[in-house]
């Protein structure tokens, strides 16, 4: 809050006042669905011009991080969570780098013998039992995903005996020496259900990144099979390509 703007700096004013807000922004000084100072006070503060003061919110817009809204003023906007295309991570762990706070939301648990394309997936006999655990994840008090996740049952009883609201599954997992190596993913595009919808405080039929994973241990043996539906205006992939 104690940076101020530099006249003398070679740095463009509205850059200078740009970087204040989008740090303030960062520091979580203003929050998600904040107002941010009109601009007079923001002219008033910097002791620059409308002109300036315009440039610089208009560039945030333009990088996502303000919205405008009419007959109300700028906000600042929700950010977009990211999931890297190239890293083996959960969800809590993609919400934390981002410092905000994962937790989740119990729908139901099952133990059940007729989840036979999971089944197969996880490459389980057809007399085994599959643990199907699903969750609304949040990042903060914002609904983001629908998560379904399917586990062989002597690995399924190990997170059932843990509060499945707040549960980090890969993290318990790797305290019972059960760990994750690799991940086979697809990502497609689909439409919410009513009751995805609902979950997610969003209209049925609004679109949604569905993610597949498969995941395997050592000697690639598959240890889960997950179905997660984001919200696409609150979370994209992110991967790095090399030529």
């Amino acid at each position: 809050m104690n940076k101020t703007v530099d006249p003398n700096s070679p740095i463009p004013l509205y850059q200078q006042v740009k970087e204040i807000i989008a740090d303030r922004i960062q520091q979580k000084y203003w929050q998600a669905g904040d107002l941010i100072p009109t601009e007079q006070q923001l002219i008033n503060e910097f002791q620059v011009s409308r002109t300036t003061v315009r440039q610089a919110i208009s560039a945030l817009v333009q990088e996502g991080l303000l919205e405008k809204r009419q007959g109300k003023g700028t906000i600042v906007k929700s950010q977009k969570l990211t999931g890297s295309l190239g890293r083996l991570t959960g969800f809590a762990e993609e919400v934390m780098e981002k410092g905000l706070h994962p937790h989740s939301k119990l729908i139901r648990t099952e133990i059940r013998k007729n989840l036979f394309f999971e089944k197969q997936k996880l490459q389980l006999d057809e007399n085994e039992d599959v643990v199907m655990i699903e969750r609304i994840r949040f990042a903060d008090h914002e609904p983001i995903a629908v998560e379904k996740t399917f586990w062989p049952k002597h690995i399924g009883d190990i997170l059932l005996k843990h509060d499945l609201n707040g549960a980090k599954f890969y993290q318990i997992l790797e305290e019972h020496g059960v760990y994750l190596v690799k991940a086979n993913e697809k990502i497609s595009a689909v439409n919410a259900t009513i009751n995805e919808a609902d979950y997610l405080g969003i209209s049925a039929g609004e679109a949604l990144l569905e993610m597949r994973r498969l995941s395997l241990g050592i000697n690639n043996q598959p240890i889960e099979y997950t179905c997660t539906k984001y919200r696409s205006d609150r979370y994209h992939f992110n991967i790095e390509l090399h030529r």
